[in-house]
């Protein structure tokens, strides 16, 4: 590079992949140099939980999405591969880069990572700056009144709600052709990243999703219009559109929550009761940020201690059928079937399957998340680590062991008319309710009318309710009396 010439800027995109409301985006464009936007696949640096592949199917899609609207505005995506303490030294000597920011991440192998490379481009004379965009507040910002982490959501809420700003971070894009550099650096093509299985398993994922900015800030808007006010009646219903489904785009940066506080405040409708709500799920996120930042260890061990201890009991063929939608509880199995095919699942129906999954199966709530980071499209690690042990009684704020949810029940109050089941046990479709709730309480003339053999087209239940339930009440006794 003409040492005459501005030193350029790199732009590192990680999960921050839109242009609007994006703080480091917002920096770069005050920065008196070209800017090379970049982003760098490198799982290797996240350890066990580097991307699943619903997220890498994602990703996939996502990346020349976001390479696209750079081109609008004449810029463009460098994508390189390999572990990002190499890659982006690697970057800067090709390139000259005098400065790179980066909006933060707060996993904490990640921010070890970032902490490392932030210190390593100070020492080589490079200006390196990290941003907030993910977070409505930084997890350091929010205490209790003796200065310690919160571990309970609701009085965590009531603090933070009264100093949200729902102003978000206006960028001037028509700059960035402006900052374009004369000669880009080479670019892996997004196929190099081998990000797609050999086995074209996705199929439904791919006609349940869109990834990109735009579709996030079209299905923001038309919650907001179509449903937003009554969220607080329809979000429990997983028979019907009544959630916003923005939860993988919020993980992959597509949107962040300071756009969506905003946009709910200009519907109009923050201060109804399914404006509220809605915001709230907003805040749980912000709440899993805040105890996975403050208690690290929680990503792969219970909040807890205690519960190290608690006495659960692995089977194999147990997990395999809850994993593949067969334990022969029908909401169960039709979320397990609805995660698989779509990479994602209703919300009530992730609390119905991982208290099957945690008490009345007595499987550890570790092997459930495991599950789940890699076959969700939005596995975060921190909603992910939060609702698991939220699941298995051992985290912040989680429900008590001792509440067992009835997969038979819950049923038939959230999915009454067995709408949710017939979607994705088509076996059961012919069945009426009651039935199709319990069907092996079906008379012998109604199974046949409807072509079901119990345990050949459908299974019976793996474990009784009652006793599934009365056994895991009997572990909560014995760890009890373990750990007292």
């Amino acid at each position: 590079m003409d040492s005459a010439s501005p030193a350029p800027l790199l732009l590192w995109f990680r999960q921050d992949l839109r242009l609007q409301d994006n703080a480091a985006l917002e920096a770069a464009l005050r920065w008196q140099g070209p800017i090379i936007p970049v982003y760098i696949w490198s799982p290797e640096d996240e350890g066990e939980w580097a991307p699943g592949e619903a997220q890498q199917w994602w990703l996939y899609q996502a990346l020349p999405d976001l390479d696209r609207s750079l081109q609008k505005y004449g810029s463009r995506l460098i994508l390189r591969s390999g572990e990002a303490e190499r890659a982006i030294p690697k970057l800067v000597e090709e390139t000259g880069a005098g400065a790179v920011y980066w909006n933060r991440r707060y996993e904490p192998l990640v921010t070890d990572r970032d902490s490392r490379i932030k210190q390593d481009l100070l020492e080589r004379g490079v200006k390196a700056k990290s941003f907030n965009s993910s977070l409505l507040f930084e997890p350091w910002m929010v205490s209790t009144g003796q200065g310690k982490p919160y571990q309970v959501f609701t009085p965590f809420w009531k603090n933070v709600t009264r100093g949200v700003v729902a102003g978000v971070v206006e960028v001037e894009l028509d700059l960035l052709a402006e900052q374009a550099p004369e000669v880009w650096p080479s670019s892996l093509s997004v196929d190099a990243l081998s990000l797609l299985p050999d086995i074209p398993w996705y199929k439904g994922i791919a006609e349940a999703w869109t990834p990109g900015e735009g579709e996030a800030q079209r299905l923001l808007a038309h919650f907001l219009q179509a449903g937003g006010v009554h969220y607080k009646d329809q979000r429990d219903i997983p028979g019907k559109a009544g959630t916003s489904k923005l939860s993988p785009y919020l993980h992959f940066g597509h949107i962040g929550p300071r756009q969506i506080w905003a946009a709910t405040v200009e519907a109009g409708i923050d201060q109804t009761v399914g404006g509220k709500v809605f915001l709230k799920e907003v805040g749980w996120r912000e709440f899993a940020y805040h105890v996975m930042f403050h208690f690290p260890y929680t990503i792969h061990e219970p909040l807890r201690s205690e519960y190290k201890e608690f006495p659960w009991k692995a089977e194999d063929a147990v997990l395999k059928a809850w994993q593949s939608g067969k334990t022969g509880y029908p909401l169960v199995d039709a979320g397990m079937r609805q995660l698989w095919k779509e990479g994602w699942m209703h919300n009530r129906v992730r609390m119905v399957v991982a208290s099957l999954l945690v008490k009345h199966l007595l499987h550890d709530w570790k092997a459930g998340a495991e599950w789940f980071w890699d076959t969700l499209v939005d596995a975060d690690l921190a909603s992910n680590s939060l609702g698991w042990q939220w699941a298995g009684g051992c985290g912040a704020d989680a429900a008590p062991y001792f509440r067992i949810f009835n997969p038979v029940t819950q049923g038939m109050k959230f999915d009454p008319d067995g709408t949710y089941i017939r979607s994705y046990v088509p076996e059961l479709a012919k069945l009426d309710v009651p039935y199709i709730h319990e069907p092996w309480v079906a008379p012998d003339t109604v199974l046949r009318a409807a072509g079901i053999r119990l345990g050949d087209d459908y299974p019976l239940p793996i474990v009784e309710q009652k006793a599934g339930r009365q056994r895991a009440l009997d572990a909560l006794a014995k760890f009890k009396e373990m750990t007292s």
